[in-house]
């Protein structure tokens, strides 16, 4: 600033710093009447409401999205309490399914073993019949040959007699 208050600066002949100030004064005072700052200001105007949409879009992007999120969250916490309950329905159910089987199991088990024990039954009762059988046909066979034993030595024994006819009320 001190050039200013030098007295050679306002000679005009030899001061080219006091020409480019005249100039710059004339080309703002150009600038200002042609509505330069009027531009400026909406330019940037312009700006400020492009950035401030943009703004207001991308907070209401980030709003969705925290929605959404949220929705997502809410999703997963239902299709766990789902998988859940379903979890517990299927072990309910093989619960259920393995006692009805042991239960199944038990009556089938418990049906052979009485066939089982009727067969066993039968087999004895049959045996038994057919021990009896045996027994008396051996009875028979052995009373007809100590008869025809004693037809064959004349003689006769009051015992022997005894056993024989008893042996006819015993096999019955």
């Amino acid at each position: 600033m001190n050039m200013f208050f030098d007295p050679h600066f306002w000679d005009v002949k030899t001061s080219a710093e006091l020409w480019v100030l005249v100039g710059l004064i004339i080309f703002i005072a150009i600038a200002v009447m042609a509505g330069a700052p009027r531009m400026a200001a909406k330019a940037l105007d312009g700006k400020a409401a492009k950035i401030q949409s943009e703004l207001d879009e991308a907070a209401r992007l980030r709003a969705e999205a925290e929605a959404m999120l949220a929705q997502i969250r809410q999703e997963k916490a239902e299709a766990e309490a789902q998988a859940a309950e379903m979890l517990a329905a299927a072990e309910a159910d093989a619960k259920r399914l393995e006692a009805e089987a042991k239960v199944r199991i038990e009556e089938g088990l418990a049906r052979r073993q009485a066939l089982a024990e009727r067969r066993i039954a039968q087999a004895e009762a049959q045996a038994t019949t057919e021990v009896k059988a045996a027994a008396a046909d051996l009875a028979a066979k052995a009373a007809q040959d100590i008869l025809a034993a004693r037809l064959a030595g004349a003689k006769s024994d009051p015992l022997i007699d005894a056993a024989i006819s008893q042996i006819g009320a015993k096999l019955n």
